[in-house]
């Protein structure tokens, strides 16, 4: 028996080619499809006859009882690589499996193995909380006598024990969203999916999830989880896949990722026109390691930050330029994340 809770073999997800297009200035959109399975526009690769690639030949594995994240920013292909495992996107090629379940020929196996959380709470708003989850529990084949104890148990677990007999819309977001938790987990699945579960929560609701979800990993759960907060796949996740545009950048553990950031400290200074001119003198300053240009920001690369500040500076007045922001970040998922694609995460 493989270690194995989830393979990815060359997976690839292809999406017909978008139909609308801009006559002016003879742009064309490309969209990706969104949390709610419409489209939103990104920067995605396409392929020979303007399809999108949205996953390009993806190889990986996640181990039984590992807290796995898929970090990347928006359009990356975290959402589809979670719709193909969790068996509501077909793959265009490669093989996906979920304890040795094929998530296209065994989807019904696969079904019964995973519990999802979607990025958008959507309980049925027709019902309490605890009969979100009876309700839930049946669709698996749980009768409501089986089923009722272990659902005001998980509710209990996630903080929503005196919530049992409210309805859905007199839970805030943060409630809502560890009730999605609670439903996920009713039918006792092996694998928990998570796709961006924090996004628009506030702090303390962040912080509150987090816990919750420590605490399913140290029960020995295996955890899926896309985001696109460095931060929380940092503090959560045994490992971290970086995926861009479809394509798989980097896994690792955390630590080990970040020890493969360049080294010394990011410095971004946003000038007030093309940086281009000014990195031959940024690259000669005392300790620089690297300096490049990205429109109007100059991104270096340097042991001590302050100091190389006070340079870089230097260097836009010496060349009649004025500075508009300064950015700094020490080694990092976000340094690694920019050395890798050349831009920012967010």
């Amino acid at each position: 028996m493989s270690d194995q809770a989830i393979e990815l073999r060359a997976l690839r997800k292809l999406y017909p080619a978008p139909r609308q297009r801009r006559k002016r200035r003879g742009f064309v959109p490309s969209f990706t499809p969104g949390a709610a399975g419409g489209l939103q526009a990104t920067a995605s690769k396409t392929g020979p006859a303007g399809e999108i690639i949205a996953l390009d030949g993806i190889d990986l594995d996640v181990h039984e009882g590992e807290f796995f994240g898929l970090l990347g920013p928006n359009g990356a292909g975290k959402t589809t690589t979670i719709g193909i495992l969790t068996t509501r996107v077909l793959p265009s090629g490669g093989e996906a499996r979920v304890h040795g379940h094929d998530v296209v020929r065994d989807a019904v196996r696969v079904r019964q193995r995973i519990g999802v959380v979607p990025q958008r709470p959507n309980p049925d708003r027709g019902l309490n909380v605890h009969e979100n989850l009876l309700f839930h529990a049946a669709y698996f084949g749980y009768s409501r006598s089986a089923s009722s104890a272990r659902a005001h148990a998980l509710l209990a677990q996630v903080g929503l024990g005196e919530r049992a007999e409210s309805k859905v819309d007199e839970l805030s977001g943060g409630q809502q969203q560890r009730l999605m938790i609670a439903r996920a987990l009713i039918h006792e699945p092996r694998v928990l999916f998570l796709d961006e579960p924090t996004v628009g929560l506030d702090p303390q609701a962040r912080l509150a999830l987090w816990e919750i979800l420590r605490t399913l990993h140290g029960e020995g759960r295996t955890i899926v989880m896309t985001t696109h907060y460095m931060e929380e796949a940092d503090r959560l996740c045994d490992r971290v896949a970086i995926v861009d545009q479809g394509t798989l950048l980097a896994c690792d553990a955390p630590e080990a990722l970040k020890r493969k950031a360049p080294g010394g400290t990011l410095i971004e200074i946003t000038l007030d026109g093309d940086a281009a001119p000014l990195v031959a003198a940024a690259r000669g300053t005392d300790g620089m390691l690297s300096a490049e240009a990205a429109g109007n920001v100059l991104r270096c690369y340097h042991p001590r930050g302050g100091e190389a500040v006070a340079m870089l500076i230097g260097v836009t007045l010496g060349a009649g330029r004025q500075v508009t922001n300064i950015h700094l970040a020490p080694p990092s998922l976000e340094t690694l994340f920019v050395s890798l694609t050349g831009r920012k995460l967010d």
